[in-house]
């Protein structure tokens, strides 16, 4: 069952590292990343299986906390169609 895992942060070099860390830690792929969102917020966006989206987020969301601030994370389960095609055409 595939899933996306988003992580918004504020400041990039927390986005850096949230994002190293995930896909270190599960078998998760990026397919996104949103930067101009104001207030310096920087979301990520991978995918993969359910629990290696848990896993990754846990893991991403950690390392990123030491760094800078966490906002959301989130894993979504099952994403509609239009979600993937809004998340892969921008």
């Amino acid at each position: 069952m595939k899933a996306i895992a988003l992580l918004e942060v504020q400041a990039m070099v927390a986005a850096i590292t949230g994002l190293d860390a995930m896909v270190k830690a599960a078998d998760v792929k990026l397919i996104h990343v949103e930067k101009r969102l104001g207030g310096r917020l920087v979301t990520v966006v991978v995918e993969g299986e359910v629990s290696a989206c848990q896993a990754a987020l846990q893991a991403g969301a950690a390392a990123a906390a030491e760094v800078g601030n966490v906002k959301v994370c989130e894993v979504i389960a099952r994403p509609h169609p239009d979600v993937m095609r809004f998340l892969t055409t921008g």
